[in-house]
């Protein structure tokens, strides 16, 4: 199993956009995500019972940068990811 990559908020931010072909996941609370989001990111609140169905339905392919308020949430997100066959999380 790959090891997730933590990124800076500057990392971050550099890397989405100057690639177009990931995927942004948000994983905080739909509230939290109502309150302000990064542009075309997509909620999967990993508090809510379907998590772990929804990021099964996702394309293992594609590259995955996971996002939360404070880090601890996306690390959750992103080994549980890793621990399903996604190759690129960070």
């Amino acid at each position: 199993m790959s090891n997730l990559l933590n990124l800076s908020a500057f990392e971050f931010s550099q890397k989405i956009q100057s690639d177009d072909s990931i995927v942004i996941i948000d994983v905080r609370t739909p509230q939290e995500y109502k309150e302000g989001h990064i542009p075309n990111s997509v909620l999967i609140d990993i508090y809510s019972p379907t998590f772990q169905t929804k990021i099964s339905e996702l394309d293992k392919s594609k590259d995955y940068y996971i996002y939360c308020r404070g880090g601890i949430r996306s690390l959750h997100a992103g080994t549980f990811m890793l621990s399903q066959g996604f190759s690129s999380v960070q």
